[in-house]
């Protein structure tokens, strides 16, 4: 066996796609990507796959091609394309001629999708036939596009479509040197807690987040991912890791039909799986429902959202004995900033929780660093100007370390809004999530700043109060929310009930969720329950409840 040689030792500080080519010299005939595209007539799965030697040789072939178009170091180029092996080719591609990529999730709607790519000037637009149509649609936010390339039929619209771009000479296509602070993406936020912001991240940060999960969350080149977020699966190829991308939509995991994962992990012998909450919660159903073991599946990694706890039961009731479900904390800014393994919510967090103290999220990853400040509207320059907290005090939760991003694009008033500068020049993100420090270490999160309800009687937290409420066996999930004028807020709390709960179970299950708040300290003052379903959910994740929409909804009914 050929042993891993550390991150400084391969690649930092130079180009991420070189790892390409060393895994080419080094694990040639391994198995990089595997894309599950279809089923034949007896109803199995088919798969398209490409070696890490082809993986290259692909690379150098886009490389080359889109050079010859004109891309170049710091070309701002918009990716739309699909999760499959032309979208890893392109990729590395783009980082091996150190373009920038710009990636957005296209399921957040037209006018936000235009007016977020519009707002990079994008020179180069890379997509499929659809997403041209929207750049038609759009000139004027598209109007520095010098170079536009069809992933598939190319309609009208002219310029080159991707079998154009395909280079025949396949030998190596020399990386552009790249420093730790240079450019590599531009990737936009879901926009669920507000307008879409372009992240600005470094090919640094780019090293660190493949660097936690080697060391932390065990990736490698002995593994095989089910990797369900297209961005993710790329740092699989980069640490010698087979990539498995199943039949499904990227843009709605939630809806991710279960019967193809299963397939996906069956077939490839897939090691991890990485999935939103609502994702995993189909394929915990699922293999519940028909007596399905994962077999060989050893970790799964999850994120976007609070994982509820009876969903981290039903999970490791269909994964084989010993293995983990981690639940690492972060955002598109910082990612990760803690991680927290499913055994130690189960055995040690859980009960805390359900008294409302918080979602326990774990420790920091080695190199990150938490603060919590006393919660204050608008930019906070210096530390000095923030009331640092004492553990177990609620506060906003503030991270600084080597995946923390420093900037958003062209974005100065948002960027001053959500970083801090410590007294050694350090960049600090400002989450935008409450939490508190326990005095073991732990970050518990408490729910987004935005989301708190202040009363006149005080400040109620989402996650602590919901999960007071959660623990009815009739309630699927819960959402408190506030209507009313600032400062003075009436908390209500919105149900939306498990499926077979009728509307005339409403009223005794209202009451039994009365008396289970008045028994808490943290919820005896709300009073108000009301019964929506299905929850609006973010579309990045669809795991992340709109609470904006059920406030005003709760606006609407409660009198």
């Amino acid at each position: 066996m050929v042993m891993e040689r550390s991150l400084d030792e391969r690649f930092r500080t130079k180009n991420l796609s070189e790892v390409l080519k060393f895994h080419s010299r080094d694990i040639p005939d391994k198995t990089a990507v595997v894309h599950q595209y279809g089923w034949d007539k007896s109803g199995k799965a088919l798969y398209r796959s490409l070696t890490f030697k082809e993986l290259e040789e692909e690379t150098n072939r886009y490389a080359r091609g889109l050079s010859e178009s004109g891309i170049g170091k710091g070309t701002r180029t918009i990716l739309m394309v699909r999760p499959s092996i032309e979208f890893f080719a392109l990729t590395f591609a783009l980082i091996r001629l150190g373009a920038v990529l710009v990636l957005i999730d296209p399921g957040m709607g037209r006018k936000k999708l235009v007016s977020s790519l519009g707002s990079v000037d994008a020179e180069v637009f890379i997509g499929v036939p659809m997403a041209h149509v929207l750049r038609l649609l759009s000139r004027n936010a598209f109007k520095k596009v010098r170079v536009n390339i069809t992933v598939g039929r190319r309609w009208f619209w002219g310029g080159k479509a991707l079998t154009d771009v395909r280079s025949d000479d396949k030998s190596t296509f020399a990386p552009v040197k790249m420093g730790p602070d240079d450019m590599v993406g531009i990737f936009f936020t879901s926009g669920s807690t507000g307008p879409p912001k372009g992240v600005v991240y470094e090919h640094s940060m780019f090293d660190a987040q493949i660097e936690f999960l080697r060391s932390h969350f065990g990736y490698g080149r002995n593994g095989t991912d089910l990797a369900t977020f297209p961005l993710f699966s790329l740092f699989d190829s980069a640490m010698g890791m087979t990539s498995v991308v199943p039949d499904m939509d990227a843009t709605k995991p939630g809806k991710a039909d279960p019967v193809k994962l299963v397939a996906a992990v069956k077939d490839q012998h897939c090691t991890q799986i990485y999935g939103s909450p609502a994702l995993l919660e189909n394929l915990a159903r699922y293999c519940k429902d028909n007596g399905t073991i994962l077999k060989g599946v050893r970790t799964i990694v999850t994120a976007g959202a609070p994982i509820r706890p009876d969903l981290l039961v039903r999970l490791h009731e269909v994964l084989p004995e010993g293995a983990e479900v981690h639940t690492p904390y972060g955002a598109t800014e910082a990612l990760p900033v803690t991680d927290i393994s499913s055994s130690v919510i189960l055995n040690s967090a859980l009960p805390r929780t359900e008294k409302g103290a918080g979602t326990c999220v774990g420790k920091p990853l080695p190199g990150n660093l938490i603060r919590i400040i006393a919660v204050k509207e608008g930019p906070i320059m210096s530390f000095d100007e923030a009331e640092l907290l004492s553990p177990d005090e609620i506060g906003e939760i503030c991270v600084c370390g080597p995946s923390v991003t420093k900037e958003y694009f062209k974005l100065q008033e948002q960027t001053r809004k959500a970083k801090i500068r410590d007294e050694e020049g350090t960049i600090w993100h400002r989450m935008g999530d409450t939490g508190y420090l326990d005095d073991d270490g732990n970050l518990w999160f408490c729910g987004r700043v935005a989301h708190r309800v202040v009363t006149e009687k005080g400040t109620l937290y989402p996650i602590r109060c919901e999960a007071v409420f959660n623990k009815h066996p009739k309630v699927h999930r819960s959402a408190l929310v506030g209507i009313g004028p600032k400062g003075k807020k009436r908390p209500v709390i919105v149900i939306e009930p498990m499926p077979d709960v009728g509307k005339g179970d409403h009223g005794r299950i209202r009451s039994e969720l009365l008396d289970l708040g008045s028994k808490n300290e943290l919820t005896r003052d709300i009073r108000d329950i009301i019964f929506h379903s299905p929850f609006p959910m973010d579309i990045r994740h669809n795991a992340k409840i709109n609470r904006d929409q059920l406030s005003i909804l709760a606006g609407r009914k409660v009198r």
